[in-house]
């Protein structure tokens, strides 16, 4: 599918205005999980080539640009993809997305982009969700949890909010506290937080990206860390889940290499 920027952010755009922040997977079916890209094109086509068919659903839990050689190539190209399976495919939202409420670096993508290039990916990045849950005790996002009564309200979190920073910019560190500090604008949240709150959503696993320095799994292995790209020197990296079985911890999902 052919088009030209400007058209790429209007289809895209008008998909995701009609998806909530929060995205309810069914219950029915696989589903995959891919970390951070990073301008990494070839992990995206290699992902979608392999399990963008039935029974899986394919959901990015964001950083999708910076880092890497081929940040507007990699996001084009899931946004293009996005258009033509909507259904099949969601992204959600990494702080990488979000250079325009809260600056960061590396920034090579943003830092490449005319003014008018800045406003037009601000504007799809800022629709994008920011969490999928399932009903087999699933959820995903990109770096750690909200503080809410329930994931419903993930769909109220505006853009650069409290809440928005602490999912695309928060960190798990193991530990026994709740919020543990700040390390350079990223929140730090103990074990007894993510255990909170996730029995406060009635969720058994996490997946999420976001943290290199992070253990792959952490907190009895319910919180697991994965990566999908060659910017970082740790293997790339998906998990897949069926989503027909209850999940309680690591050893109920696969982690696979890519």
């Amino acid at each position: 599918m052919e088009m030209n920027l400007e058209d790429l952010i209007d289809r895209a755009s008008t998909i995701l205005e009609n998806e909530s922040r929060l995205i309810r997977l069914p219950p029915q079916g696989k589903v995959v999980f891919v970390g951070d890209t990073h301008g990494d094109l070839d992990a995206s086509e290699q992902v979608l080539r392999h399990y963008l068919k039935k029974p899986y659903r394919i959901v990015f839990l964001g950083d999708y640009v910076d880092r890497g050689d081929d940040s507007e190539e990699n996001i084009n190209y899931l946004l293009r993809m996005k258009i033509e399976h909507p259904e099949d495919i969601f992204l959600l939202s990494g702080n990488h997305e979000g250079q325009l409420v809260k600056e960061l670096r590396p920034a090579n993508f943003w830092e490449s982009l005319s003014s008018q290039g800045r406003k037009q990916y601000g504007r799809i990045f800022s629709k994008l969700p920011l969490c999928a849950a399932s009903a087999s005790g699933l959820a995903a996002l990109h770096g750690a949890l909200p503080e809410l009564e329930s994931l419903e309200e993930i769909d109220q979190i505006e853009w650069g909010d409290s809440n928005w920073d602490r999912i695309v910019w928060g960190d798990f560190v193991e530990g026994d506290g709740e919020l543990l500090g700040d390390s350079w604008g990223r929140p730090q949240f103990g074990g007894a937080y993510f255990n909170r709150l996730m029995e406060r959503y009635r969720k058994k696993i996490l997946v999420r990206s976001h943290q290199p320095r992070a253990p792959s799994l952490m907190f009895k292995k319910r919180c697991i860390t994965i990566f999908t790209s060659n910017a970082y020197p740790v293997s790339r990296t998906i998990v897949i889940a069926d989503l027909e079985k209850e999940v309680r911890d690591a050893g109920d999902v696969i982690i696979e290499r890519i």
